[in-house]
Formats: C-alpha cells, structure tokens, sequence
C-alpha cells in the first residue's frame, strides 16, 4: 500500500488535528468586567460593613481592641439618644432589652459607644444601668490617636486606627 502525498489529504489532516486541539487564547475582558464590577460592589458595601450608628468617637491612648467575640453593642448619639445594636431604645426599656439580649450569660462584652458630645450623665446612667442588670464586661469604645497622657511612649509612631476599649475586664 502506498502513502499519496495529495495536498488534499493534508488538508484534512491540518482541520482535524486543529479541532482536537484544546484553544490556548483566553478571552480577558470578561474577566476584567467581572473584577471590576465586584470591586465596585465591596467599595460600595464595605463603608456599610461599620457600626449602624454613626457617632464622634472620642480620642484616647487606648489600644485598639484584640478580643473580636461578638458583643452587645449600646451607642448614645449626641442627643442623648440611647441604641441597642442599631436600634433606638427609650432609656426605660435598655435594662429589661439588655437581659433578654443575653441568653448565654451576662460575661458576654458590651461595649458603650458614646458620641464625645454626649452628655455625661446619660453615658453614665447606661454604663449603671448595665452594672445593676448583671453584666460584668463592660467597656466604652474610643478612637485612638488622642491626646497623651503623659505616659512615656516608646516609639514615635502614631498609634495604629481603629476603635480601642476601656473599661472593666
């Protein structure tokens, strides 16, 4: 039997080998439109991510917070206003919202968020309030990057950003 070397037959050859072969070319564009609307969508959504809120830190010293157990969260808005998570509470509800809220036991963290223009009195009525309903870990949430207390500081460094603690262990 004899091999023809007929321009035809190659031909055939050349479409079929060409079909079996897996393609090497990557569409990119796709994928950039995919990457560019999912960065689009965290840029939008992380700010969101924060605490309900929005509040006026004061500034401290503190260092920033190191224990992420999932805490019972109270902000007091400049006027006063009292919010259990992100939700509005009248001062004469917190107590009874707060023991209900703490089905696992009253060790569980609560950190006050209190707008720097909060009255005092107010701060202070809902850190007792909290004390006289059996909760332990209590603690109020500051920026950091405040004013120095007069502590010698190691390194000139800025303290890193973020809300840090003080209070109760």
């Amino acid at each position: 039997m004899a091999l023809s070397l007929d321009s035809s037959n190659m031909r055939r050859g050349r479409r079929r080998g060409r079909s079996r072969r897996a393609l090497s070319e990557i569409n990119v564009t796709p994928l950039v439109d995919v990457m560019l609307v999912l960065l689009i969508i965290f840029m939008i959504s992380a700010p969101l991510l924060t605490a309900g809120v929005p509040l006026q830190l004061p500034k401290t010293e503190a260092g920033a917070i190191s224990d992420q157990k999932e805490p019972l969260t109270i902000s007091i808005r400049s006027d006063g206003a009292i919010f259990v998570q992100a939700v509005e509470v009248p001062f004469a509800e917190l107590a009874p919202k707060m023991k209900s809220m703490a089905e696992s036991g009253f060790d569980k963290p609560v950190y006050v968020r209190a707008d720097g223009r909060a009255p005092y009195a107010v701060v202070a009525q809902v850190m007792a309030s909290l004390s006289q309903s059996g909760f332990t870990s209590i603690g109020l949430l500051t920026d950091t990057g405040g004013p120095s207390s007069g502590l010698d500081q190691p390194s000139n460094e800025p303290p890193a950003g973020g809300p840090s603690v003080e209070g109760a262990p």
